[in-house]
């Protein structure tokens, strides 16, 4: 990371809350609503949520699991959503959800009708707009944390103590 944090601070919550007061809270609220207020399901979900934290290179974000309710995601999920393409341990939703997050970051431009006309047979329009403003979110927030390097010193709940 080459940012200057004063010692003492945590990285990411003077990065986000403290340098810039007026806008890093409000993502950061975006950010954690995307996890709370979300309605997919939790395998399409993160199947475009990790497709998009490969495409950023996000060292956090691919190695987070969300969590709902108890559940998680197979460990095994990851390298599924990388191989979208040609695995079988994707259900048409999931495959969706990671086809249509490397559209979003890498190609949106060719986006098309028959693209549409396949996430219409799976997703309801409230679907797809809670899908891509999830996607938003992630190739943002992801990518800035990338950039600036906060994504090597964010530590996970799972691995605090650890070391």
């Amino acid at each position: 990371m080459f940012l200057d944090i004063p010692d003492g601070k945590d990285p990411i919550q003077y990065v986000w809350g403290e340098m810039v007061p007026g806008i890093g809270p409000a993502a950061a609220k975006l950010s954690l609503c995307v996890y709370s207020d979300s309605t997919l399901g939790l395998r399409e979900f993160e199947a475009a949520r990790l497709r998009i934290a490969q495409i950023n290179g996000c060292l956090f974000c691919q190695d987070w699991r969300t969590e709902r309710e108890g559940q998680k995601v197979e460990e095994t999920f990851h390298t599924a959503v990388e191989q979208w393409r040609t695995t079988a341990d994707l259900d048409d939703r999931a495959r969706l959800a990671a086809e249509y997050a490397e559209l979003y970051a890498t190609d949106h431009h060719s986006i098309d009708d028959a693209f549409w006309e396949r996430m219409r047979r799976h997703y309801t329009d409230k679907e797809i707009v809670e899908l891509s403003m999830c996607l938003g979110s992630w190739l943002a927030f992801g990518r800035l944390n990338r950039v600036l390097g906060l994504d090597s010193v964010c530590v996970l709940p799972s691995h605090m103590g650890q070391g």
